[in-house]
């Protein structure tokens, strides 16, 4: 076989899989929506009771017009890569907009001075940051809270309830 064949099945064997791959993505996106059981905002546990946060003031803390608690310390919200469901999730149901919408919206806070959030790796990320960072706020999944810290808000799956897999 010639080498321009070979390399013509090549593409065509990655075009395959890509596509297979976009559309198991996508799949499990949808997925990661239906199955949600909801979102848990986070804050170290121990530092007092935890503040009760509305829907509207978790918009507020992770488009960071809202930038201190109600004692004056900063606030330091984190979130989850782009591409993480939960991320996907929370920005479409707290913000009202998918992380890649978001994006003009933080170029334009950039140039005002304004940096967007954090990104950590992981759920688990999240977690331990929140445990050890006075003044963090974050989010996982209710079935992922632990002791380490406290809910200050839940965030219900739209779609209705799911149940965290044992």
């Amino acid at each position: 076989m010639s080498t321009t064949l070979l390399s013509a099945r090549r593409a065509a064997l990655y075009a395959v899989l890509a596509f297979a791959t976009v559309g198991a993505g996508q799949r499990a996106q949808a997925q990661s929506v239906a199955d949600d059981p909801g979102i848990a905002v986070v804050v170290a546990a121990g530092t007092g009771s935890a503040p009760a946060l509305s829907a509207a003031m978790v918009a507020q803390i992770f488009r960071r017009k809202r930038q201190l608690w109600d004692d004056q310390s900063r606030i330091v919200p984190v979130n989850l890569p782009a591409f993480h469901p939960l991320r996907r999730n929370f920005s479409l149901w707290v913000l009202k907009r998918s992380p890649e919408d978001l994006r003009a919206y933080w170029d334009d806070r950039y140039f005002h001075g304004v940096l967007p959030p954090m990104v950590l790796a992981s759920e688990e990320a999240v977690l331990r940051f929140v445990a050890d960072t006075p003044g963090a706020v974050g989010y996982v999944s209710v079935c992922n809270v632990d002791k380490r810290v406290a809910v200050a808000a839940v965030i219900a799956n739209p779609a209705g309830a799911a149940n965290c897999p044992r």
